[in-house]
């Protein structure tokens, strides 16, 4: 890690909150703005007007001329200015965003919203048909977006089985062997819009999306899907730990160690059997998949070293990390093997639309790192409760100092006493809704450690959700 500021020695450690209303099959794109001159004019006094006494200004006809002049060049101007705003935004729109439409990020084909999760592969990789399903709230209920309207809507449970659970799951991402079950839940709020419906004598084969239509009414409920046993742990503690102390087995069974030669450097957390979610920050000059390994399954990092861990095949940095202002702060690892799942090592769950991680919220983070500042790093995981804060707390002049951007959360006590530290970069910070526990962010940055108005900064898990998605779809 590297220091962000010269209050000692500073960690890097990165969240946001995610716009609900974009849908992720569309990229979005930066707004064109034009900025247009300000003219001003200035009058020109020449001599003194007889009748008005002596050192009174007034206009002579040669500065009304040229009055004139300037105010005929600023309307030109002006005009032209607009002409050319107008012809960007219309070159932007029709070649660069296609005219209410949004262009394959493959080939270029522009495609209207009609065509978008219509069931028809339109982009050459499929783009147009990925990621036209996710899960919404603590009872993961199953929505797909509907490109005519623009929304999203709940998935009617008329007909369906686990066969069509199962290749939704695919659809987002998830591996069909981890499939557990679907359920039949109410809908409530969710279904004000309407719902989809499976049309009859569809099958699972038939291309899923392009069999659901819409219907206003829906009779047997929602679609609730549990793709993969998540979140699950036997022993996470459930009362405030000021400071942090040791965790045991089982408390937190995403939790991993990446070490290189055998020494931990960062933290990270279990989402799939094959892939591992930390910091891009943590393989700034360690890229090489060959040198990490990852382990898993235990809290103490001398147990664990009697194995020799699990190599890693491929390591996905996100492309927007910046190293200067830790904007980004998020990569995954593929594993070589996949891992078993243990009742000590589980995945936890990454968070589905409407999981409350709103400022004010509790959370837990955890790891290996250092105790205190330059202080000496624990055998044993450590776990601490911390509370989440607005962007706006924590960019007050006192506090982060604006230093936490869109994509960022923060997370600690302003008191000081409870915070993230070095090694621990890259682990979770998870918070606890319904019966799972969620993955709210990434440890990204710090300034010092447990300062006073210096809690940790963490890469929102919500924010990259789609991010994420789309590099395990391409896998």
């Amino acid at each position: 890690m590297h220091d962000k500021q010269t209050y000692g020695n500073s960690y890097d450690n990165t969240g946001f909150q995610h716009d609900d209303s974009k849908p992720p099959p569309y990229i979005p794109q930066q707004d064109v703005y034009t900025n247009l001159p300000n003219y001003v004019i200035t009058p020109q006094f020449v001599g003194s007007h007889p009748a008005a006494g002596p050192g009174t200004p007034y206009y002579t006809e040669q500065s009304r001329k040229k009055c004139t002049l300037k105010f005929t060049f600023a309307i030109v101007a002006f005009v032209i200015a607009v002409l050319i705003a107008i012809g960007v935004l219309v070159w932007y729109y029709v070649f660069f965003r296609c005219f209410l439409g949004r262009p394959c990020r493959v080939g270029g084909r522009c495609l209207n919203r009609a065509q978008w999760c219509d069931g028809v592969r339109d982009c050459p990789d499929g783009e147009d048909e990925r990621r036209c399903f996710r899960l919404l709230g603590i009872d993961s209920i199953l929505g797909s977006y509907e490109s005519d309207r623009s929304t999203w809507m709940p998935v009617c449970a008329d007909g369906w089985d686990d066969n069509y659970g199962r290749e939704a799951c695919a659809m987002m991402g998830f591996n069909r062997q981890d499939f557990v079950s679907y359920s039949r839940v109410s809908a409530g709020s969710l279904g004000s819009n309407g719902y989809l419906k499976l049309e009859p004598g569809s099958n699972p084969d038939s291309g899923l999306r392009s069999r659901l239509t819409h219907s206003e009414t829906c009779s047997a409920g929602v679609v609730a899907l549990t793709c993969i046993e998540c979140g699950q742990s036997l022993a996470a503690p459930n009362t405030r730990i000021v400071g942090g102390t040791e965790a045991v087995n089982g408390a937190w069974p995403w939790q991993v160690s990446l070490q290189i030669s055998g020494q931990h450097v960062c933290g990270g957390s279990i989402i799939r059997s094959s892939w591992i979610l930390s910091a891009a920050h943590c393989f700034g000059r360690n890229s090489d998949p060959a040198r990490w390994r990852v382990h898993s399954g235990d809290v103490s990092l001398f147990r664990m070293n009697f194995e020799s861990g699990s190599r890693v095949s491929k390591i996905i940095s996100h492309e927007g990390y910046n190293s200067g202002t830790n904007d980004n702060d998020i990569a995954l690892l593929k594993l070589t093997t996949p891992l078993t799942f243990t009742d000590t090592r589980k995945p936890v769950c990454l968070p589905n639309d409407g999981i409350n991680i709103s400022p004010g919220h509790r959370a837990w983070i955890s790891g290996w790192g250092s105790l205190r500042q330059s202080g000496p790093s624990p055998n044993i995981l450590n776990q601490a409760q911390v509370t989440i804060y607005s962007r706006e707390t924590c960019n007050a002049p006192a506090v982060l100092n604006g230093g936490v951007t869109r994509n960022m959360l923060c997370a600690g006590e302003l008191q000081g006493g409870v915070d993230t530290c070095q090694g621990d970069s890259g682990g979770p910070l998870v918070v606890k809704e319904g019966n799972s526990w969620w993955l709210a962010g990434d440890t990204s940055w710090g300034i010092g450690c447990a300062l006073r108005n210096k809690p940790g900064v963490y890469g929102n898990v919500t924010y990259f959700m789609d991010w994420i998605a789309e590099q395990l779809l391409n896998e």
